[in-house]
């Protein structure tokens, strides 16, 4: 199958793209495929026109590459594509939109304020603090990979909290500020493909951000910048109920093939609480990304897995009459 993998684009987050692209890239060659990487821009149509692809497979992170936009064009030129449609990229990419998803699934998450261009920050600071306490993560709205982040500690000055806006603010015109919750940094990846049984859970991977007090850009993505646990160790009725929020997440964006989701697990007075953070609707395929790693916890080898997702992909597009019919290979 002649696959073509999208990588970059204008993202702060192209470079890790890139890196992805070209980890799926050598994976799908490995499965027998064609793959062939091409870069996120404007002369995507044609190279996409030019190439005769039976698939594309997004490899993109942020800004027109994992917000709905990429989706919309590969919808237009009908061509099949992994991952999730329109609108559940555009929804999950953004904090905000998605937080109003998983409320109204009934899923945990941590209090919040929003806060807009044209805010006074210094006024928007004390808002903060009185209706969520010192401790804080000040985050744009639309951005990954923990970019543009900053988490406030309850011993930081009020001065701090206003810089941590006005920089938020230069990377998104919508800031969204949560109590900082505190805890196991938890993430449950997702598969969604008919050929593995439909909707599950993966291995459930625990992060130790070895480096950082906090799972910020260099932890993700540095060599030895963080360690996984997976399966982490976890009592198994815990493990389960994360595994259910997960899928829970998953469907309250209405994503498909594949997502990661964050979570917090901290103690309560009444006991283990999970925290829902976001759902990542392309997850990161680099060498140290965490779906990889927990699909080959679950049996999955990277190169099956993607080979999985590009038959998946048509055979939907097949289904739906988007695409002609095309032979898959055995």
């Amino acid at each position: 199958m002649k696959v073509a993998v999208i990588q970059g684009g204008p993202s702060a987050e192209a470079e890790v793209s890139r890196r992805s692209a070209a980890g799926v890239c050598g994976a799908l060659r490995k499965a027998g495929h064609d793959a062939v990487a091409l870069e996120l821009g404007a002369g995507l149509a044609a190279a996409l026109s030019s190439g005769a692809f039976e698939v594309a497979f997004p490899a993109t992170h942020g800004r027109f590459g994992e917000d709905g936009c990429l989706q919309g064009l590969l919808e237009i030129m009908g061509i099949a594509y992994v991952g999730s449609g329109v609108l559940a990229s555009a929804t999950g990419i953004h904090k905000v939109f998605a937080k109003l998803a998983f409320a109204a699934a009934e899923l945990p998450l941590a209090e919040q304020v929003v806060l807009r261009a044209g805010c006074d920050p210094e006024a928007s600071a004390r808002e903060v603090r009185e209706r969520l306490g010192a401790a804080v993560v000040v985050k744009p709205a639309s951005q990954g990979s923990a970019i543009g982040v900053t988490p406030i500690h309850a011993s930081d000055s009020h001065d701090a909290l206003v810089a941590a806006i006005r920089g938020a603010l230069a990377f998104d015109d919508t800031v969204l500020i949560e109590r900082f919750v505190t805890g196991r940094e938890l993430t449950c990846s997702v598969l969604d493909v008919a050929e593995t049984g439909g909707l599950r859970a993966l291995p459930v991977t625990e992060i130790f951000a070895d480096k950082a007090d906090w799972y910020d850009f260099a932890s993700k993505y540095a060599t030895g910048g963080s360690r996984h646990r997976c399966p982490a160790e976890l009592p198994a009725e815990l493990f389960r109920r994360v595994q259910e929020l997960a899928c829970r997440a998953h469907r309250a964006l209405g994503c498909r093939d594949l997502s990661r989701v964050d979570f917090i697990l901290s103690e309560e007075s009444t006991g283990p609480a999970v925290t829902l953070l976001e759902v990542n609707t392309i997850p990161g395929m680099t060498a140290t990304s965490l779906y990889p790693e927990a699909a080959t916890a679950a049996g999955i080898p990277f190169d099956r897995l993607c080979d999985i997702l590009v038959r998946n992909a048509l055979e939907r597009a097949r289904a739906a009459g988007a695409v002609a019919a095309v032979p898959i290979p055995t």
